[in-house]
């Protein structure tokens, strides 16, 4: 079992109480800590409810020695209720993220490691960021002085499977409200016997006598959703819940307003551009940032992002600020204030209720930014933009047909969805080549030099290398390619690509070279060698083992062998008073 250490706040016990006190100090846990099978689902449950007296407040935390900073109280409080202007009644569900503020912490969770280096980029662990899953109810009630029942059922994680928590705070959160604390006492407990996401794996999660079968994705999974595979169903009773994915919202309904413009959204989250979602809800603006992020896949979407975001939030001046370029984020917002004070970003979407207009919902308008003035802006995105591709016709024939045939949203999501895929892998194959092209040959690998570097990524070159190897083999979309690659190369989206890819290089090309190594003929090597150059040996190869053994080195396990033997036959060679130093007692 997957355990953290130095990833957050501990737990020592499970009992039910109110917030634990505040602290920016997060503690070690042990792999044997008690809580450990809960956190590597979830960080904490929270209760947040309205006080009279002070507005929102933190009223449980589970477990409750689970600590959050001030500002991480305050952030939950407010991100957890609607905004004023949203009137939501009866039942509604979102999202948010939020900013860790305890301080900083190991560069990489060490125990995070596993998951991330198996999971897709775009589903590893949130390494600075807490991600809430909202469940709150707004109900008539006479006996509350205010005249409504006001709370919010909070699951703060750093996983981003917002399907699989929507999901699980649904069976829940009703159940919750009914029963209040002895419930979610129990709810926890059973999550705190769930076995740990492992990507690859179809795991059966019990919780409140319902199985939810879930399938959690790996980076060699084949991109096309497919639900999981049935496991071991003849042996449950009940029959499990099956999720089709933990993390896919119904990309269809979301963009719904805004299909005609999804490619050129598609360019703008490419291009890591500012953009603010106006939304009448948190359900509809979280929803729609999440999809808005997601449509890059397989790439990971390396700018933040606020599924819901409100003027209460600890960064409200940092992100709202005129003083310099707006930030490279993109905020879903529902308070119409953020008009004014955000008129200054180059790309507003402005979202209404959902008005049908024939067989689709209406279609919000491209308008100029310069007819974004007043609180009470008519829905449209709002922006100067000029997309670089053409867009796509025959897809919003192909949707608007199976509208009309009425085609399952879920075959219309997968429609959206491959298109945006193909778009995304059509975009990346060319960069992905040429940086293949810059790895030295397997053959200039010799086991006893320092293995050759990577060649520079020159932007011409590659330029140059789109006029026969360039997105029009795969895509039959025209337009302006080259515009777009000079502006996807200014963009945090590309520099966290390249980062990414020449990290995997290197550690191939370190990879190749132990193998290098461990083929040789080590005692040949040896034979003319001083003792600083066999010491000197010794020590490098133990690194690499390290490095190789913390998964860090894509190195098969014959090669790992041989050279732990290679370190003992070298050792072996050397007088007694130098093993003694390299291998103590």
């Amino acid at each position: 079992m997957e355990a953290r250490a130095g990833a957050g706040p501990r737990r020592a016990g499970g009992v039910l109480g109110a917030a634990g006190p505040s602290s920016a100090n997060r503690a070690t846990r042990t792999p044997a800590a008690p809580w450990a099978r809960f956190s590597a689902w979830l960080e904490c449950v929270c209760v947040v409810t309205f006080d009279l007296e002070l507005g929102q407040a933190l009223e449980l935390v589970y477990p409750s020695d689970f600590q959050l900073t001030d500002k991480e109280k305050s952030s939950i409080c407010y991100l957890s209720f609607p905004d004023s202007h949203s009137g939501c009644l009866g039942d509604t569900q979102f999202s948010f993220r939020m900013r860790q503020c305890g301080g900083q912490r190991s560069p990489w969770h060490a125990d995070d490691r596993p998951y991330n280096g198996g999971a897709p980029v775009a589903l590893q662990r949130e390494p600075a960021h807490y991600l809430g899953y909202v469940y709150f109810r707004q109900v008539k009630d006479s006996s509350v002085r205010r005249g409504y029942f006001q709370k919010s059922l909070v699951l703060v994680s750093r996983l981003p499977f917002v399907r699989l928590f929507q999901s699980l705070l649904s069976l829940i959160a009703p159940e919750y409200f009914d029963k209040l604390a002895p419930c979610l006492e129990a709810v926890c407990n059973e999550i705190d016997q769930w076995p740990a996401p492992v990507p690859g794996q179809t795991l059966n999660l019990p919780v409140m006598g319902v199985v939810i079968q879930v399938h959690i994705p790996s980076r060699v999974d084949k991109l096309e959703s497919k639900p999981p595979k049935p496991c071991d169903q003849e042996n449950l009773l009940p029959a499990p819940v099956v999720l089709s994915s933990v993390h896919e919202l119904d990309l269809f309904r979301c963009f719904q307003p805004v299909l005609t413009h999804v490619q050129m959204l598609w360019e703008l989250m490419l291009l890591g551009e500012p953009l603010v979602v106006l939304a009448p809800s948190p359900d509809v603006s979280s929803e729609m940032v999440l999809a808005l992020t997601s449509c890059l896949q397989p790439l990971k979407f390396c700018c933040d992002f606020r599924p819901y975001f409100t003027i209460h939030d600890s960064e409200f001046k940092e992100l709202t600020t005129r003083t310099q370029a707006p930030p490279n984020v993109v905020l879903g917002v529902t308070n119409p204030f953020f008009i004014k004070t955000l008129q200054h970003w180059p790309h507003v979407l402005r979202i209404g209720e959902p008005k049908m207009s024939g067989d689709l919902p209406k279609q919000v308008k491209l308008k100029k930014p310069s007819r974004l003035k007043t609180v009470d802006t008519k829905p449209g995105l709002y922006t100067s933009y000029t997309a670089h591709l053409h867009r796509d016709k025959a897809l919003l024939k192909r949707l608007l047909k199976g509208v009309q045939k009425k085609r399952p949203w879920d075959m219309q999501s997968a429609l959206l969805r491959r298109h945006l895929l193909e778009l995304t892998q059509s975009f990346i194959i060319p960069l992905e080549h040429y940086m293949a092209s810059l790895m030295p040959l397997q053959k200039s690998i010799t086991p006893w030099k320092t293995p050759p570097q990577i060649r520079p990524f020159h932007q011409e070159d590659f330029l140059q290398s789109l006029e026969h190897a360039g997105p029009q083999l795969t895509c039959i979309l025209k337009g302006d390619w080259l515009g777009l690659y000079r502006r996807f190369f200014k963009s945090p989206h590309f520099d966290g690509w390249y980062r990414q890819r020449h990290k995997e290089m290197a550690q191939r090309l370190e990879a190749l070279h132990l193998e290098a190594i461990c083929e040789a003929n080590i005692e040949t090597w040896m034979q003319d060698k001083s003792e600083v150059e066999v010491v000197d040996l010794v020590l490098k190869l133990r690194e690499k083992l390290v490095r190789a053994q913390s998964h860090q080195l894509p190195v098969k396990e014959v090669t790992l062998q041989r050279a732990q033997l290679y370190i003992e036959t070298v050792i072996g060679s050397l007088p007694k008073d130098l093993q003694a130093v390299l291998c103590p007692p």
